[in-house]
């Protein structure tokens, strides 16, 4: 039976990040894929300006309500970018139905990068997010994002093993089973992820290339490849690097191309390949 995932993020019309990079993923990964559209922008925020908004919190219950109705199952719930402490909360009452379904539940807490909160946000919605993370199974924050939940010290570069794994644990105790650390490096050309799993205690890395510059979407990318790959019953050491490649591939096609990076990557040619990846599910 073919399995559903719900994601819950904005969708920017253009700029590919969110919806629009996460529905595409996620269904040529063979799996259906189901929206919960939380804000609809007429391009993401990052190098537009002049962009239009409009905040769908209202709708979010309604729309909830519905689903609740007709029950509305799913493999995975998958929370990205919220726009207020409103819509975490209202996320809440989402993840406590859809747990005692059996959904798994991903976030991936996106509102900060390069040692900084995101423009729209401050210490009270990471501290929301913090919230959200402890309800989930599996969680996938930057170094910036777990620096800020913890209420750690962020740490550019020079770090050592020693400090992400104690990132890794301390973002466990929170209460995900499951933690995926993105943007490591422990080397100048070399960049990834690593990943512990509380189950095992286990604890795992992959590193692709670095490619100079700064590209848009990455980490919706990122993440709705990691999550694709979970649902179709790969580990999770595999599922990072698979999310890895897909990631600096679609990095690499833009890097090559010359493209203006503000309109993200091109993700678009990597999704055959990915279909052909799950075609037969584990």
């Amino acid at each position: 039976m073919q399995k559903r995932v719900i994601t819950i993020q904005d969708i920017s019309c253009v700029g590919r990040c969110s919806l629009t990079v996460a529905l595409p993923i996620i269904s040529a990964a063979g799996i259906e894929t189901s929206i919960l559209p939380t804000a609809i922008l007429s391009t993401h925020t990052g190098g537009f300006e002049g962009y239009t908004f409009r905040d769908l919190t209202d709708d979010i219950d309604p729309i909830v309500a519905h689903w609740q109705n007709l029950n509305l199952q799913a493999a995975a719930v998958y929370t990205g970018y919220l726009g207020s402490k409103q819509q975490q909360q209202l996320i809440k009452d989402i993840f406590t139905a859809y747990k005692d379904k059996g959904s798994l539940i991903f976030v991936d807490p996106a509102m900060a990068d390069n040692g900084r909160l995101y423009p729209a946000f401050d210490m009270d919605f990471a501290l929301g997010m913090r919230g959200l993370c402890s309800m989930a199974d599996l969680i996938a924050p930057n170094l910036t994002e777990a620096t800020l939940m913890l209420e750690r010290e962020y740490v550019a570069e020079g770090y050592d093993q020693t400090y992400i794994e104690d990132l890794l644990h301390r973002l466990s105790d929170l209460g995900p089973g499951q933690v995926v650390l993105t943007g490591v490096s422990f080397a100048p050309g070399l960049i990834g992820a690593a990943a512990f799993s509380g189950a095992t205690g286990s604890i795992d890395y992959y590193f692709t290339e670095r490619i100079a510059g700064y590209y848009h979407g990455t980490g919706d990318i990122y993440s709705s490849t990691l999550i694709s790959a979970i649902v179709n019953g790969r580990s999770l050491a595999e599922a990072i690097r698979i999310a890895c490649d897909f990631t600096y591939a679609a990095i690499s096609r833009t890097f090559q191309a010359g493209t203006d990076v503000k309109y993200g990557v091109d993700f678009e040619h990597g999704l055959v390949d990915l279909g052909q990846l799950f075609k037969d599910p584990l």
